[in-house]
């Protein structure tokens, strides 16, 4: 692999909250943990932040300074994301392996170094169901649930329960199910929620609020700690009641470098243009400095402009939305499976690599993970309609149709506000003509997201 490719832990987690926000909140939940285990409570903190904040690495983080300075807390990060647990794990073992190269140790076997990442990141239905099995208390005393606002409700887990598990007993949303595990534990334990905002792209995902349902519910007596953001912005959050006894740390919220390429006008601004205020995210785009977004209608010209952008191991890829179906004719296939390791990690003279710009990742291969440049390929699943507002579309079998389910229409509209945050540095969109000669390509639908994605103020590409 040439050194200019080698792609490292580091270039994985590599984050724009700054180290010394990053380190506020480590030292703040680290006292919470402290102070748990000396007066044998149970604690919950919730840290929130926008994509490429440092959530990830923040939990990371947390756990292996806990494992490693007390050998009986047993930390553990779980997270339900398939492709990051893969990534994340893969990407640690190779830079142990590369560590121990350069000391010139001998390397352990890539089964020794899987074994201690294994145990260290974790599925959480591996987590779930192995408790499920047991009544006792779980070796671990400090817990961090990875994208926690993607945990089920109860709707969704107990339908998941009864048809793949067989288990008509189980009654509960996944958060109070995974809590009352933890207060198993008769003396202690802290548990450590990384949530992001607006980010939830599956039915029955339940965002924070089921987290807090549970906690008022059973667990009254847990310490809790969150950002003062969710008491002041509880709608922003998806929050309809906060618990009576809580305690509003700003250390919670992972701000963004104000020397970033990428401050929180990105996410605000993606987020303006999938909820359809085009005014505001048009005033948005003055703040987005040196972040690149642009817009084009030629896939050749996104390619290049990504191949011109990155540098050294900076990793540009191809996204679009899981159900993008009719962007066949360009060449762009969502329905084709792609090997997160591989996109991710590979050198970029690798075919599936994200960098040889021809694999398509969704939002569920990237949801978690981030790439310094990205192509969103838009296809008809967003419509403008006559109150300029943006309507949700899937299409099946042959044809387009409305999606009038209120959850999956959110579903909808969160994954193209993943898609359009996955990049650190800049974003090109990529609109298709369509095809009068095709009824499901119509020029007219991709000439009218075109338009709107150009009055929220998004640049053209120049050639």
């Amino acid at each position: 692999m040439c050194p200019e490719n080698r792609v490292r832990y580091n270039d994985i987690t590599r984050n724009e909250a700054g180290a010394e926000n990053l380190s506020l909140t480590a030292s703040f939940v680290s006292s919470v943990i402290d102070e748990s285990k000396r007066s044998g409570t149970r604690a919950i903190c919730f840290i929130t932040g926008v994509p490429g904040s440092g959530k990830t690495l923040a939990g990371l983080g947390i756990a292996n300074v806990r494992t490693r300075s007390a050998q009986d807390e047993y930390a553990v990060f779980l997270s339900g994301n398939g492709p990051l647990v893969k990534v994340l794990r893969a990407a640690l073992a190779n830079d142990q392996r590369n560590q121990l190269k350069e000391r010139g140790q001998l390397a352990a076997s890539p089964k020794e170094l899987t074994r201690s990442i294994d145990q260290f990141i974790q599925n959480i239905h591996h987590f779930r169901d192995d408790n499920l099995k047991s009544t006792f208390a779980p070796v671990e005393k400090v817990v961090i649930f990875d994208e926690a606002q993607r945990a089920w409700n109860a709707r969704k887990a107990i339908q998941f329960m009864r048809k793949e598990r067989n288990n008509h007993d189980f009654n509960e949303s996944e958060p109070e199910f995974l809590l009352s595990v933890m207060n198993r534990h008769e003396d202690w334990c802290t548990v450590i929620c990384l949530v992001g905002n607006g980010q939830e792209i599956n039915t029955g995902e339940a965002g924070i609020n089921e987290w807090l349902a549970a906690l008022a519910k059973r667990f009254p007596d847990w310490q809790v700690y969150l950002s003062d953001r969710i008491v002041t912005h509880p709608e922003m959050f998806g929050v309809a009641n906060l618990p009576k006894a809580l305690t509003t740390v700003p250390a919670l919220h992972l701000s963004t470098s104000v020397r970033s390429f990428r401050s929180e006008c990105v996410s605000s601004f993606a987020s303006a243009i999938v909820d359809g205020r085009p005014d505001e995210a048009l005033a948005l785009s003055s703040g987005l400095e040196q972040f690149e977004f642009k817009i084009t209608r030629d896939l050749g010209k996104a390619r290049d402009w990504l191949r011109r952008h990155r540098r050294g191991t900076e990793r540009a890829g191809l996204l679009a939305f899981s159900n993008a179906v009719r962007l066949k004719p360009e060449g762009i296939f969502v329905r084709a499976a792609i090997d997160p390791v591989d996109w991710f990690l590979a050198d970029r003279s690798d075919v599936r690599s994200s960098d040889y710009l021809e694999d398509i990742a969704t939002e569920f291969d990237v949801q978690g993970l981030e790439l310094d440049w990205a192509c969103v390929c838009v296809d008809a699943n967003l419509r403008i309609t006559g109150s300029k507002t943006l309507e949700p579309m899937t299409f099946r079998g042959t044809h387009w149709q409305s999606v009038h389910d209120p959850d999956r229409r959110k579903y909808i509209l969160n994954a193209h506000r993943v898609l359009l945050t996955r990049a650190r540095q800049g974003v090109v969109v990529f609109v298709p003509f369509g095809d009068e000669q095709d009824p499901t390509r119509r020029p007219l639908w991709y000439d009218e997201i075109y338009r709107y994605l150009i009055q929220c103020g998004v640049g053209l590409l120049q050639e």
